[in-house]
């Protein structure tokens, strides 16, 4: 049932927003120079490598830095900017749900040097097909902002960041269902509008879930 929805909702997408998608490669090209998506290796469910499509962005060859994307980061080009600020180079993914590379909903798919150094504990989130969206994705939605002019953003995405991102993946894993990832689509696109109504739905659920306690509250700390 997953994977049907995943492949209707999107082929349907795919065909509805290919307009878009067709102006949305014009001013990519006319603001800078480079390729229309921008293509990269992350790791999947099983440990398996795949290309994940995005609209470009950055400058081309920016990400060849290494360096982790903060707000206001100068590699980001104009264009890009307003991209990134709705989410809008995230759609060419639904390309690798159409394959089934991944699917609406799941943890997202990390490169291969993070995979690198999960914990055991961590691994489990490759025993799933990654996703463009999940609890996660919600909450730190604004990743580049919590990074914004921190000396050592490293330390902050490792120690203040991914750790609770791989733990609300974990509880979407845990309680992952057909339901909840229709909910999860919607406030996804609810948080573009308003992150602080996603958020009580998240916390809500959450609580539901009967989480640890600091979670919830980690949660309503990025309530911005």
């Amino acid at each position: 049932m997953k994977r049907t929805i995943d492949f209707f909702i999107s082929f349907f997408g795919l065909v509805f927003l290919f307009p878009l998608f067709m102006i949305i490669g014009i001013l990519i090209k006319v603001d800078s120079t480079g390729p229309i998506f921008f293509l990269q290796d992350r790791v999947g469910y099983k440990s398996i490598i795949f290309k994940i499509i995005k609209f470009r962005t950055m400058y081309i060859d920016s990400e060849k830095t290494g360096e982790l994307t903060s707000y206001n980061d100068i590699r980001i080009t104009n264009f890009g900017s307003l991209l990134r600020r709705y989410k809008i180079d995230e759609l060419p993914q639904l390309i690798n749900v159409l394959v089934g590379e991944i699917s609406l909903v799941g943890p997202r798919p990390n490169v291969k040097s993070e995979v690198d150094s999960y914990t055991d504990v961590e691994k489990k989130l490759l025993t799933i097909k990654p996703g463009i969206t999940d609890f996660s994705s919600i909450v730190f939605s604004n990743e580049n902002k919590i990074l914004k002019d921190k000396k050592d953003i490293y330390l902050v995405y490792n120690q203040f960041i991914k750790p609770w991102k791989s733990k609300l993946s974990l509880i979407y894993i845990k309680h992952q269902s057909i339901m909840l990832d229709l909910e999860i689509i919607i406030y996804t696109l609810v948080a573009l509008i308003s992150k602080r109504l996603a958020l009580k739905w998240v916390v809500k659920k959450l609580e539901k879930f009967k989480v640890d306690q600091k979670i919830v509250d980690i949660v309503k700390k990025y309530e911005f």
